[in-house]
């Protein structure tokens, strides 16, 4: 017994020479500001989405979508999922306990001599327990706990990539509305103009070049509509994918302001912010705890284990005396592999090496949140630049557009020059158009970056 207990006492010992204490820790100097901006804690992701987007009707696109989508309906299975599988491993430190009842009937006629009849009757129940005597049970139930809060991180992570989604889905259905009246406001335009070209011509006042020009202008105008009807369909199909319905025939929706400024810049916070709200750093974190508890399962695997067990029950030939006949049985094992040609060993470093991928991705998505905010912000910034410099383009090609129409009715100038100016101001609106659009993009795009989005869903 002596000799038994030193041994434990040994194996003791090396377990607590932990497998995981000599693993490299991840590497981050995180920079002392975000996106070049000022040390100030306020970002815009402390602002709710259905504040942010203040649009009715889209507040009403990203709540269906929240609470149809069968992505997010899927991610939320996975994390009961992990739940359950984490209880097992809570579990696993007790004991199981196993029930048996069963009836026998044995006839023996050896040699034709004397036929005994053997019945035997049982009742027994059993108790099996792991002791862990090497943590390989504490560091599973770590890895439990890692695998369920990275379900649970993940599943807040396409929350916001939803939010994200619903809010850009929903800019690109305006800008295509926008667009669309834009065409149809020219194909008006250009008809009128095919109109008065048709008149000048038949009454000699014109060549027929002139005709033949509005004519082009007006066909080349309306064969614009077609793709943006469809563009537009297709868009309210991606919308209604989102909030998990069939495609419908309408979604509602405002429209695309073409005279409200967003802020030049927006806060995007401090560094140790964008690590509490980015969960998809949470998850990868999550990720590295379990692959860390994965090195400690394969390190105590190496080790024998110490298993008891207990029958016990009632067992006889008869039932009148069943329960006056006790049943009892004892074992103690400690088993373990004596050869295995290096197979424990080499998923244990296989763990290590797990481990490491787990720690350099982490790394890598500490990294790359810091390049996405960064590059958020810079697009952010420079699409309102853009969109300040289409407004002013659309303002000089429409005073153009008109002057040109004036001279040429005058005679100063050839149609052509009218036509010219015309295509100008058209190209300067839909310019202006898609501005606003990737301005508002590069909002929600930066929003999500920051981690903006997640939070409970309120009511207005």
């Amino acid at each position: 017994m002596r000799k038994y207990l030193l041994f434990i006492l040994a194996g003791l010992l090396l377990a607590s020479c932990s497998g995981t204490r000599n693993l490299s820790k991840p590497e981050l100097e995180l920079p002392l500001r975000l996106a070049g901006n000022a040390t100030d804690s306020v970002t815009l992701a402390d602002v709710e989405w259905w504040k942010l987007y203040a649009d009715s009707a889209l507040v009403y696109i990203i709540r269906e979508t929240l609470e149809h989508n069968r992505d997010l309906a899927i991610a939320a299975q996975r994390v009961e999922q992990m739940r359950e599988l984490y209880g097992i491993t809570k579990a696993d430190f007790f004991p199981t306990v196993d029930g048996n009842t069963y009836y026998n009937r044995e006839t023996n006629n050896y040699n034709g001599r004397n036929k005994v009849i053997d019945p035997e009757n049982g009742l027994k129940f059993s108790l099996n327990w792991e002791i862990d005597l090497w943590g390989g049970l504490a560091w599973a139930k770590k890895r439990g706990a890692a695998d369920f809060l990275g379900a649970v991180e993940n599943s807040r992570a396409l929350r916001i990539t939803l939010i994200a989604e619903a809010a850009s889905a929903y800019i690109r259905l305006l800008a295509l509305d926008n667009e669309l009246a834009i065409v149809r406001r020219t194909l008006f335009t250009r008809e009128e103009n095919l109109k008065k070209a048709k008149l000048r011509f038949e009454g000699g006042l014109t060549p027929e070049t002139v005709y033949q020009q509005a004519q082009v202008e007006y066909a080349s105008t309306s064969a614009l509509i077609p793709g943006l009807e469809r563009s537009v369909e297709l868009q309210k199909n991606v919308i209604a994918l989102l909030m998990g319905r069939y495609p419908e025939e309408e979604i509602k929706r405002s429209s695309l302001s073409m005279i409200e400024f967003l802020p030049e810049s927006v806060p995007v916070g401090l560094p140790s912010t964008l690590m509490k709200r980015r969960p998809d750093i949470h998850a990868a974190e999550a990720a590295l705890r379990s692959a860390l508890a994965g090195v400690g399962v394969s390190y105590a695997d190496q080790f024998p284990n110490l298993r008891i067990g207990l029958s016990g029950g009632w067992e006889n030939d008869d039932f009148k005396h069943f329960f006056s006949s006790p049943f009892t049985y004892v074992i103690g094992q400690i088993t373990g592999t004596i050869f295995d040609f290096g197979r424990k060993h080499r998923r244990y470093k296989a763990a290590i090496a797990q481990y490491e991928q787990a720690r350099l991705s982490y790394e890598k998505c500490v990294l790359t949140a810091f390049h996405e905010v960064d590059d958020a912000a810079l697009n952010f910034r420079l699409t309102r630049q853009t969109t300040e410099r289409r407004r002013e383009l659309l303002e000089a090609a429409r005073k153009y557009a008109t002057l040109a129409y004036a001279q040429y009715n005058m005679g100063v100038i050839n149609y052509i020059d009218v036509l010219d100016a015309q295509r100008r101001y058209f190209d300067a609106q839909v310019g202006v158009s898609n501005a606003v659009r990737d301005q508002y993009l590069a909002l929600v795009t930066l929003y999500k970056c920051l981690g903006g989005g997640f939070g409970p869903v309120t009511d207005n």
